[in-house]
């Protein structure tokens, strides 16, 4: 399913949904969601640069809680039609904290360029590296930059292994740039150390604003984390 671009009309456009995740005169972000409340219900995902993106393993749970909240309902699954396929997202909250998880289908993988662990796609595209302490943050950027361009733009995790069943990332997020969690990351790092046998069928990711986990059942990505509530946003346009 191709990126559905903003139609003629809609209120929420790239210029707006880049003003509002400036992180110096707008509310701050690494995207902004809109949920439409059809049957599935639809996200339409901007990226902080107001470009659009297939999927979020991150987004679709909290726009899920935030469905249930805003509709005061009570369900525990739902069925969330994105760009890269409708998505079942099960959720179990006590107040504004949870925890939910998501069925993110099966993982696929390109042709590795030189100098990468894999290059793969999760509804989004992914080049993973395995880290080097020795590199600066520039150096980092350069490199994901490089690798980006040469499949057309994707997200660059920068990987490090702690035990077979625990990694550490930190993720140059397309359209955003360095990101605090990315769950579509997780489940790529994930899928490639188990299909290289360097993992198992369940792995916990440190992203750094908190660990995710992810499973597989055969050939099936599950990605697991929290939610949270933290504030209530009237966004005033001016």
């Amino acid at each position: 399913m191709d990126v559905r671009e903003p139609q003629e009309g809609e209120w929420w456009t790239p210029t707006r949904a880049r003003a509002l995740c400036r992180r110096t005169t707008g509310v701050g972000a690494d995207g902004l969601i809109v949920g439409t409340l059809t049957d599935p219900v639809t996200m339409t995902l901007f990226n902080a640069d107001g470009s659009m993106a297939e999927m979020s393993g991150n987004g679709v749970r909290c726009l899920a809680a935030a469905i249930r909240r805003a509709t005061s309902s009570t369900f525990a699954t739902i069925d969330v039609a994105t760009a890269a396929g409708v998505k079942t997202v099960s959720l179990t909250m006590d107040g504004d904290k949870g925890e939910g998880s998501v069925s993110m289908g099966t993982v696929t993988f390109g042709e590795a360029l030189e100098g990468t662990l894999g290059v793969v796609n999760v509804g989004n595209p992914h080049v993973v590296v395995d880290d080097e302490t020795t590199w600066s943050d520039a150096q980092r950027e350069e490199l994901a930059a490089k690798l980006a361009a040469q499949v057309g733009g994707a997200n660059v995790e920068f990987l490090s292994v702690l035990a077979a069943d625990r990694v550490s990332i930190r993720v140059i997020e397309r359209g955003v740039g360095w990101t605090e969690a990315c769950g579509t990351g997780s489940v790529a790092v994930a899928a490639l150390l188990r299909r290289d046998g360097r993992s198992g069928d369940e792995v916990t990711v440190v992203n750094p604003g908190g660990e995710l986990l992810v499973s597989f059942d055969g050939d099936e990505a599950t990605l697991s984390g929290p939610v949270q509530f933290v504030a209530d946003v009237e966004w005033l346009e001016v």
